[in-house]
């Protein structure tokens, strides 16, 4: 199964802001929006993510408050990335290694959305209940010996 699969299923609305958004406009969007991420983009290209692990950093370090900072200082400005073709297994182990809960699916500078850990797991969960119900057919299907 390749990325693009599970973004066809998913859907394309897509959250982001620029790095120059106050910090605190941006986690009102994600609590406003019920997201754990926001895509940060400057003059067309990816450029960061701000996830709610940044944001909870940022609350700790400011004990309990976002202050006034803009996204550019809190956002991770290296985040991994993948195409529409990568495979989800191949994401498993991205995001399993880099902790990473939600990953910017890029190719040739263009924005096609963001996968979550959660779209990962339903994904293969949906695939693997497809297959175990096809397998079971296929068993009670089986001819007996009085059949051939």
């Amino acid at each position: 199964m390749k990325v693009s699969e599970i973004l066809k299923v998913k859907g394309d609305i897509l959250y982001t802001i620029t790095p120059d958004t106050p910090l605190q406009e941006a986690v009102e969007t994600m609590a406003e929006k019920d997201i754990g991420s926001l895509v940060v983009m400057e003059f067309g290209e990816l450029v960061g993510m701000l996830t709610f692990r940044e944001v909870m950093k940022t609350l700790y370090k400011n004990k309990g408050t976002v202050g006034t900072d803009t996204v550019r200082k809190h956002m991770d400005d290296h985040p991994i990335s993948i195409t529409p073709d990568t495979e989800v297994n191949e994401v498993r182990r991205l995001m399993l290694e880099r902790h990473a809960r939600y990953v910017p699916v890029v190719s040739a500078k263009t924005l096609y959305g963001v996968i979550s850990f959660y779209d990962v797991a339903k994904a293969v969960f949906e695939a693997q209940s497809f297959e175990n119900k096809m397998l079971k057919a296929y068993i009670r299907d089986w001819p007996s010996e009085g059949d051939e």
